[in-house]
């Protein structure tokens, strides 16, 4: 088969070559426990350390506010709980109508056991009902979490506002950076109303296995765990080579922030532009303009979306109908957003990195084109016009 074009490094993106070769040699010789005192133990111990400030100057935040998790839903899941269990008087929790299910999940176990979930409606752009969200904050609200972009459209909620909005509240704000991370500038010490924030390593072109949570040094955390490591704050041995794949990932997709990814949003723009020139009945779901430089959701008018995406990967071109995690299940994040069953079936995403070339957009514009007109054509397909 021709090498395969992949367009769904929002699922998970290929570790670089500089962070494989970072990792390397703790999967080998050096495998010292981190707990360790001996010699190997303590050059693991500084690896996790180095690791920690490269993530810390990648979020703009202090090393001692970084605690490394299994990944972006253990980071989200620990910054809810933690907030739930800093003020447990408060049984009210603030998220939005299209978060991932890293959050819904948790959010509807603590329904369960009392919890009310406030779930604030977006507009058929993506867009978050500010005013709704001014209207909920309440003395009554343990925790506000949302998505800094969203994994399916790439729309960009306002996250400085929100955050301006939470400190004048005294509410804790969570955010899940785990898609925005390294794709748009962000600093968290130029928003203090950010209590906490996630990110996942194997988004930036990191390892999978592995991720990071803010914690301000302003907000009280309790752990969800019970060990020694991560200063106490979370059980497990470091994954120690995971952890130096994290940072040196982090470092590089911090230089690669504004240097590559307007020529990444270029690139994106040309292929959606490419399919809406060549194939009929095209429209884009989300913001043209408010989303990530990555990502683009694409709805191919009577077009069954599954069926379409098989035959693109048979044809060498990776992308997705929705959320890795979801499962295969319809869309809930386009159903927020007011579309029918039938355009949410029609949807595919697909999502660039700072490793696509101009070469493969071009190839998967002609992949795509001529694989919707023979879905449309029941198989048989037709020339489709350059």
């Amino acid at each position: 088969m021709q090498n395969e074009i992949y367009f769904d490094n929002a699922a998970t993106t290929r570790v670089c070559p500089g962070v494989f070769a970072a990792m390397e040699p703790w999967l080998k010789e050096s495998y010292g426990n981190p707990s360790s005192l001996h010699r190997r133990g303590r050059g693991a111990r500084e690896a996790v350390e180095r690791a920690r400030g490269e993530v810390a100057a990648f979020l703009g935040a202090e090393a001692g506010e970084i605690l490394f998790t299994s990944g972006g839903t253990e980071s989200v899941q620990t910054a809810i709980r933690s907030a739930c269990e800093a003020v447990p008087g408060r049984q009210v929790l603030v998220v939005s109508a299209v978060e991932h299910s890293a959050t819904f999940s948790l959010c509807k176990k603590l329904e369960r056991t009392g919890y009310r979930v406030h779930r604030l409606e977006v507009d058929e752009r993506g867009f978050l009902a500010m005013e709704k969200l001014r209207e909920v904050l309440s003395g009554e609200v343990a925790l506000v979490s949302l998505l800094w972009a969203n994994n399916e459209t790439g729309v960009v909620f306002p996250i400085e506002e929100v955050a301006e909005i939470c400190a004048e509240k005294n509410i804790f704000l969570h955010i899940d950076a785990v898609q925005a991370a390294g794709k748009i500038p962000f600093a968290v010490r130029n928003h203090p109303g950010i209590s906490s924030l996630s990110i996942s390593g194997h988004k930036i072109h990191g390892p999978q296995g592995v991720g990071a949570l803010y914690v301000s040094a302003r907000t009280p955390f309790f752990s969800a765990q019970v060990g020694a490591q991560e200063s106490g704050r979370r059980g497990g041995t470091e994954n120690v080579a995971g952890i130096v794949g994290l940072g040196e990932a982090a470092k590089r997709a911090g230089d690669a922030v504004m240097r590559k990814m307007p020529e990444v949003a270029a690139l994106r723009d040309e292929f959606e532009s490419l399919l809406e020139e060549r194939v009929g009945g095209v429209a884009r779901n989300g913001d043209k303009e408010n989303r990530l430089p990555t990502t683009g959701n694409l709805a191919f008018e009577g077009v069954d979306a599954a069926t379409l995406s098989v035959l693109l990967d048979r044809e060498g071109l990776a992308c997705s109908t929705g959320a890795a995690c979801a499962g295969g299940k319809a869309s809930h994040v386009l159903a927020a957003m007011g579309f029918s069953s039938a355009r949410i079936r029609s949807s595919l995403r697909f999502s660039l990195s700072r490793f696509s070339t101009r070469e493969e957009v071009l190839q998967a514009a002609d992949i795509v084109c001529k694989s919707v007109e023979k879905v449309r054509n029941g198989g048989q397909g037709r020339r489709v016009q350059p």
